[in-house]
């Protein structure tokens, strides 16, 4: 790269924070802006927004470069939004940039992105969120899994680098990647400058949860342990903070479980400001999902001080999280299980060190390694080395 001009690093995804929200979408909005001290950003996606189709935020230049297309069409993501979104990545061939960096989800994009890289003789990216592997694809797809295995796995062969956003994630990529392509290690994060200014929220809650509302992030398994814990004489509150295609499918299993008057369905946080308010307001955090590449979540609950429950999922990375943190339990993933751990937690009292004290100590240990700064100066090096 010339040293008489910054590189232009080019960031594809299809999905945006406030857009769209989740782990890899605040990811990117927090990377893209704290990269702008290493390289010129620009970030190509979905034409989310009204307007022009070039927007400009926290030094960022957005592309709404794709039609919008909806992520999902029921509960699977949307075939038709995969290919439409590859079909307009072959528009990068007439952009300039020194960098082409992809988010690897929905895979289908590499194979243009991989084109366009070859063509322009720049170096191609993928940050790698989470590996699947056949037995999922099979779990997700049925016999057809076998086809998106296939995709999985060939798509691990395009990138000239790859950043993967945890340790264990690096480790099954390894294992089929083409040789001396490097995987670096830069997981997700948090603002702890954010974190360490936002006061508690005044509505409290027992149990708090966030994510995507979508069927793996096993939501359903936290409202049967609100129902356990009433049966047994224990009506823990809780709070679930997010949205998603299983909306309507967890307010009518709340209603049908006759525990309406304890979930508090929070669809409707526009900020991690508000966020973190929120889970600061919070006693434990639940975390059941079955599948996480990371766990973005549970890092920013830990970050505000909160005890985190969550299950042995094989796939439920986040577990190592709580493992390391020393802050939380790791359970069986089901409901009984679950229950149980909440009950202990929630009855440790300041056994566990207290919400304000737990965050304290977060912000001036090992948490502090997830600040998004030395994140950035991770995937910066990744890039652009």
């Amino acid at each position: 790269m010339s040293n008489a001009r910054r590189p232009i690093v080019a960031l594809v995804t299809d999905a945006i924070y406030p857009y769209h929200r989740g782990g890899k979408e605040v990811r990117y909005r927090e990377v893209a802006r704290r990269l702008t001290g290493h390289a010129d950003v620009h970030v190509y996606t979905m034409k989310w927004w009204d307007g022009p189709r070039t927007r400009r935020e926290d030094g960022v230049t957005l592309h709404g470069f794709a039609r919008y297309r909806p992520l999902y069409s029921g509960e699977r993501r949307s075939i038709r939004q995969a290919l439409s979104f590859a079909a307009s990545c072959l528009r990068l061939v007439t952009r300039r940039f020194d960098v082409l960096e992809a988010d690897h989800m929905p895979y289908m994009q590499l194979f243009p992105l991989r084109l366009v890289a070859s063509l322009r003789r720049k170096k191609l990216v993928v940050t790698w969120h989470e590996h699947w592997g056949p037995d999922y694809w099979r779990e997700y797809m049925g016999r057809p899994g076998v086809v998106g295995w296939w995709l999985e796995r060939a798509a691990m062969q395009l990138p000239d680098a790859i950043i993967a956003a945890s340790a264990e994630t690096a480790e099954r990529l390894r294992e089929h990647v083409r040789p001396g392509v490097p995987v670096t290690v830069a997981p997700n994060g948090v603002d702890l400058s954010l974190v360490e200014g936002v006061p508690a929220a005044a509505e409290r809650t027992d149990v708090v949860v966030v994510g995507r509302l979508l069927d793996h992030k096993r939501i359903d398994m936290l409202l049967d342990t609100v129902a356990l814990l009433r049966a047994d004489g224990r009506p823990v509150t809780c709070r679930i903070i997010g949205d998603g295609p299983e909306r309507e499918r967890l307010h009518e299993q709340a209603d049908r479980l006759g525990i309406t008057d304890l979930v508090d369905f929070r669809h409707d946080v526009s900020s991690q400001r508000e966020l973190y308010g929120l889970l600061k307001a919070g006693r434990v955090f639940a975390f059941p999902s079955e599948r996480e590449g990371f766990g973005i979540a549970v890092l920013e609950a830990l970050a505000c001080g909160l005890p985190v429950v969550t299950t042995s999922a094989p796939d439920n990375l986040a577990r190592h999280l709580v493992k390391d943190s020393d802050r939380g339990l790791v359970c069986e993933p089901y409901a009984v299980s679950l229950a149980d751990a909440v009950v202990q937690v929630l009855d440790g009292g300041d056994a566990a060190g207290g919400a304000e004290s737990q965050a304290r100590d977060a912000r001036q240990t090992w948490v502090r390694e997830f600040d998004w700064n030395r994140i950035t100066d991770r995937v910066a090096e990744a890039m652009l080395r």
